[in-house]
Order: structure tokens, then C-alpha cells, then sequence
């Protein structure tokens, strides 16, 4: 029976074959219009000026002291794209990872992770896989925008290359996203979207590491930028608490440790930052407890842990050029759970620095390092090394 088109089902007829036509010429999306790729590498040389070749940072750089010459710090390719109006994926793999002191340049990865938005403006979304644990302000802050070559102490070994698997949820509104975002696209070393508030549980073994118990790790961070004027200041505060469980592999024969190698895990951090317009400040400290070697005892056991550091910085424009001096002192008194024996530590150290951004893809940074560090384990007692390098390292971005 035929169908006029003046007809109500005419009409839907017409609309519905109209679609299908629609559809049928529409081109199709292509995987390369949802995924995008950018990069970054940096080449450091650590030798010159350097007053005691005994002088090291496994956490921070392995070509300090000994034999270091030139070395490919990072080589990292990443991978990303919003697949779809909800969903979220980012991949980064680092192509010169360090497997021991004398093994250079493995692939070994970093981030893997998808965000599901639960709302259209996705202000509220769930990351899942293996990513950055939300502590701190400079463990979030990419190495590519950070102006030290390694991060503090203090914070940093809480949580080793900074990330774990697990499961985070953040919430921020889309203003204080867009502003995240434009802290570090207009050069003012912005810490990256992580949330106003940010709630996860994750193994707590750190990243590439197995789960060894039953019982995940808990974290907490408030964070909020306040924009005053021209200028943002950002406040945060923070906490995570669980129990990790030492590597058997980690330990040295005949150190005394506990049977199940678990040790109680918690600390809290206060962030405080005010972005260089043209003068910053950035500012964290930590405490809590946790596993660190004990030369009157021989043994592992769980102990107070304190430490932060304090960062000046300017920014100064020179058409196509930046320069930004900078300034940090760093102290920390406490175990470092993912290295020998729970290693412990105290750090007093000074920075002194100026990075050279030549352009969006080339930067060179200098910067000589006064550094007082004890660092003693099962076989390493007594070990306190003090002395003063120059650091330099190329970085190229794509």
C-alpha cells in the first residue's frame, strides 16, 4: 500500500531513510582522528665539578658518581586520546629505563590507563590501570615541565616512579579543569589534572611490581588553585595509609625482618604553590611511618619518617626564549621501603639551577648540587657522603 509523504508515517518514512542515507555516506572514523602521540627524551651528564665520585642517588639518577658519563634519562612516547564522548585512554612507555646499574635503555611501562567520565562534562571520572598515585605536588608533576632534574626526597620515596595499579576516582569542575590545563600549557609548571578532590585505592607495591597481600593501599588528596589577580596560588593536602610488604629480593642475607616481610605504610603531605608570574614559590612537607633499617638492631622495623623541601623560581621572557632560575633546599629523615634493606636516610641538599627553553622543543638545563647524604643499609653502614656536582641535561620535546 503506498505511503503519502503529507502522512504523519509518511513523514517518519521520509526521516528515517534520510538517516540511513545519512549514515551510509557519512565517512567513517578513522583510529588515527581519535589518537594522538607526543613525546619527550632527556640526555644528562652529571661529571663536571664533581668533588667525590662516592656521592649517589639510586631513587634519583643512576649515572651519578662511579663511572657515569652521558644518559639517556627518559625516551618516552605517549599515547592518547579521547575514544569516545566518555571514555579516555593514555599510554606511555619509557624506552630507556635503567634494569640494574650496569643494564641501560629497556623498554618498561610507565602509565596504562583508561578515564571513565560518569557525567557529560566530565568532571567526575574514574581512572583505572596503572597510573600516578595522587600524593603530592611534584610526584604529579610531569619530569618534562619539572625545573630540578629529580624529585625530593621526601616525597618521592613514598612512592617509587610515582605510580601504582589500582583504581582512582577525581572530581574537579570544568573551570578548575581548564585552568589545570592551562597552568601547563602557558609554561607556569602546573602539576596536571588530577582533581580538586581524588580518591583511589591501589596495590601499594609501586609500579611493574606485584601485589604480595590482600589489602590495597588507601589515598586521599584535596587540592584547589586560587586565582588571585594574575596570579594562582594552589594549596593541597594529602594522605595514604596501608602496609607494604618488602621484596625478598631486596633483602641482604642475615638482615632481621619481620616473617611475612609486611610493615605498616601511612603518611600525610601539606602542598603549597604560587605559580611563577613572574616569581614562584613551591613548597611540601611530609611525615608518617614506615619500614627503615635500623643499624643499632640490624633489622628492618617501622619508624617515624619526616622530610620536604622548599623551591624558589622566576620566569623571564626573551621572545622565543625563556629562562627560569631556580632555587631548592631539600631534607629528609626516614627509610626508603622500595631499596635494600628499607635503606635509611637523611638528606640536607641545595639546588641551584636555570633551565633554557629554547623554543617549545628544545630546553637545557644547568644545575650544581651541594648534597650532605647518609644513606646506610645491612651491608652499607657508616655510609655518609657529602660533595657537590654540576648537572647538565638536553631535553627535546615533540
Amino acid at each position: 500500500m503506498p505511503v503519502s509523504y503529507r502522512s504523519p508515517l509518511g513523514w517518519a518514512c521520509w526521516l528515517l531513510l534520510s538517516l540511513k542515507a545519512g549514515a551510509q555516506t557519512a565517512p567513517p572514523t578513522s583510529w588515527f582522528d581519535l589518537v594522538s602521540i607526543r613525546g619527550y627524551a632527556q640526555v644528562r651528564y652529571n661529571r663536571l665539578l664533581e668533588t667525590n665520585p662516592n656521592l649517589g642517588c639510586e631513587q634519583c639518577d643512576r649515572s651519578w658518581g662511579g663511572d657515569g658519563g652521558f644518559f639517556v634519562r627518559r625516551a618516552r612516547i605517549i599515547f592518547f586520546g579521547q575514544i569516545a564522548s566518555r571514555m579516555y585512554f593514555y599510554v606511555q612507555p619509557d624506552w630507556a629505563s635503567s634494569a640494574s646499574g650496569d643494564r641501560l635503555h629497556f623498554a618498561q611501562l610507565r602509565d596504562a590507563y583508561f578515564d571513565v567520565a560518569l557525567n557529560d562534562d566530565r568532571s567526575l571520572r574514574v581512572r583505572i590501570g596503572q597510573s600516578k598515585v595522587p600524593f603530592g605536588f611534584e610526584n604529579m608533576q610531569s619530569s618534562q615541565n619539572r625545573l630540578p632534574l629529580d624529585r625530593n626526597d621526601a616525597l618521592n620515596s613514598a612512592v617509587v616512579n610515582e605510580r601504582d595499579l589500582g583504581v582512582f576516582c577525581y572530581w574537579a569542575p570544568a573551570e578548575i579543569r581548564t585552568l589545570f590545563s592551562d597552568l601547563i600549557r602557558s609554561g607556569r609548571k602546573g602539576s596536571g589534572d588530577y582533581g580538586v578532590f581524588a580518591l583511589g585505592l591501589y596495590n601499594g607495591q609501586t609500579a611493574n611490581q606485584p601485589e604480595r597481600n590482600k589489602s590495597p593501599h588507601m589515598v586521599a588528596r584535596l587540592s584547589y588553585p586560587w586565582q588571585w589577580r594574575n596570579q594562582v596560588i594552589e594549596t593541597g593536602i594529602q594522605g595514604y595509609t596501608g602496609d607494604f610488604v618488602l621484596s625478598p629480593g631486596s633483602l641482604s642475607p642475615g638482615v632481621g625482618a619481620r616473617e611475612d616481610l609486611s610493615y605498616r605504610d601511612r603518611r600525610w603531605a601539606a602542598s603549597f604553590t604560587w605559580y611563577p608570574q613572574p616569581i614562584g614559590i613551591q613548597a611540601e612537607f611530609n611525615a608518617g611511618q614506615g619500614p627503615e633499617f635500623n643499624k643499632a638492631t640490624d633489622s628492618i622495623e617501622v619508624q617515624s619518617l619526616q622530610g620536604g623541601y622548599v623551591q624558589l623560581m622566576s620566569r623571564h621572557k626573551m621572545g622565543q626564549h625563556e629562562l627560569l632560575p631556580f632555587a631548592r633546599y631539600q631534607w629528609y629523615e626516614g627509610g626508603k621501603k622500595h631499596e635494600r634493606d628499607a635503606r635509611s636516610y637523611s638528606v640536607r641538599e641545595w639546588e641551584l639551577g636555570l633551565e633554557w627553553q629554547h623554543g617549545k622543543n628544545l630546553e637545557w638545563v644547568a644545575m650544581y648540587v651541594i648534597s650532605d647524604r647518609r644513606y646506610e643499609d645491612f651491608l652499607l653502614q657508616d655510609n655518609r657522603q657529602r660533595g657537590s656536582l654540576l648537572r647538565l641535561q638536553a631535553q627535546v620535546n615533540f
